[in-house]
């Protein structure tokens, strides 16, 4: 009984291990805004991803990967599984990753025709500075 316990605990435990910290991966001082071409929607958890293609300024291609929020957070956002299909043009904000690939967070994602989407969450958003104890002359 106790050994069906641990096996159960274990197992219990294993989706905490997949999701990890938004300051473990990106870089809040990095920020990135990237237009191209959307070549797939990954609808998964813990994260849902988005592929585009982007043309730098050399003239080559390059693919980004684009993590977003969960699929019920984009859901919840206005989201839908439509939202963004194989050749939208879009403009994606967010923060580059830490590793150096062509990876980033995605805070926002705004469409060819203009419509904005939010799709990170309060971790991707920049620290404040701390307030001083100065007053303003």
């Amino acid at each position: 009984m106790t050994k069906l316990l641990g096996i159960f605990l274990f197992a219990a435990a294993l989706p905490t291990w997949a999701h990890h910290s938004f300051a473990a991966e990106f870089d809040v001082t990095k920020p990135v805004k990237l237009q191209g071409t959307v070549t797939k929607m990954e609808w998964i958890n813990p994260h849902s991803w988005i592929y585009m293609d982007v043309t730098g300024s050399d003239g080559k291609m390059v693919s980004w990967k684009c993590e977003a929020l969960p699929p019920n957070g984009l859901y919840r956002g206005g989201w839908r599984k439509d939202s963004l299909k194989p050749g939208d043009e879009i403009t994606v904000e967010g923060f580059l990753a830490k590793d150096g690939t062509s990876t980033m967070w995605t805070r926002t994602v705004t469409t060819a025709d203009g419509r904005r989407m939010f799709a990170g969450n309060a971790d991707s958003v920049p620290p404040r500075p701390a307030p001083t104890d100065q007053q303003k002359q």
